[in-house]
């Protein structure tokens, strides 16, 4: 249905399309988190129950992550934010409706697109990365850039540019009062990689457009039975769009 996807770098972005029955009049592209691709467990369950549910999906990795070009150490939320926006330029569409879910990292790439980008129609958090120097903080604070990697794994080098990137970006709390189409946050409450205290701090800055579903026991990926509270949450809070 869509063409290939390339970035402003000229790097192209792997994804793989889930035709719904309505045909893809509401179109729901998914992103992913920190040192994850479109290929993730639950993102993939995601698309495909979506699909199985009438409403088309798009999952894609972000430049230097899984099957798309570029280099992982490149990453950041600013050029990730950007990588969606090449995204939106190649699906969206007059008759087409577009809501984008993101994960983590890619919960932050949502809030900053959302909050300028009038293309986007819905917006959807899991476990939404809000606080993004503190991100850095907890998480890689001990680890010297450019040197070491992201959570000792090699694959994943921790870059002064992705470093650099949270600490200028600070929070994204302050954008939440920018938003002003539909918008769901999930979160769990076990979550001990972005604490369910990011969704509720953007939450305060968000207006009646916003809602936070808790999931009771879910951990950061949504693991076990949380996967399917994830997935139900999200096709039950779009499915009346897709039936309309």
């Amino acid at each position: 249905m869509f063409s290939e996807i390339k970035n402003s770098h000229g790097e192209k972005l792997d994804f793989t399309f889930h035709r719904g029955s309505d045909g893809g009049r509401l179109l729901v592209v998914i992103g992913h988190g920190v040192t994850g691709n479109k290929d993730r467990p639950f993102v993939v369950a995601l698309a495909e129950s979506l699909a199985k549910s009438g409403i088309s999906a798009l999952r894609f990795s972000f430049s230097g992550n899984g099957g798309s070009g570029g280099r992982f150490v490149d990453s950041t939320i600013t050029k990730e934010a950007a990588d969606l926006g090449a995204v939106l330029d190649v699906v969206a569409a007059d008759d087409r409706e577009i809501c984008f879910v993101g994960h983590s990292m890619g919960g932050a790439v949502g809030v900053i697109r959302a909050s300028e980008d009038a293309r986007l129609n819905r917006l959807i958090s899991l476990a939404g990365m809000v606080d993004t120097a503190g991100f850095a903080r907890r998480e890689f604070g001990d680890v010297e850039p450019d040197k070491g990697n992201m959570w000792d794994n090699p694959e994943c080098p921790l870059s002064k540019a992705f470093m650099d990137d949270l600490a200028d970006i600070g929070s994204v709390a302050d954008r939440g009062a920018k938003i002003t189409v539909p918008w769901l946050l999930v979160h769990g409450t076990d979550d001990d990689v972005v604490p369910i205290q990011d969704s509720k701090d953007i939450l305060a800055k968000a207006g009646a457009n916003a809602e936070l579903i808790q999931i009771s026991g879910s951990d950061h990926v949504f693991s076990g039975d949380a996967c399917r509270h994830m997935i139900s949450a999200v096709t039950g809070w779009l499915k009346p769009v897709g039936q309309a």
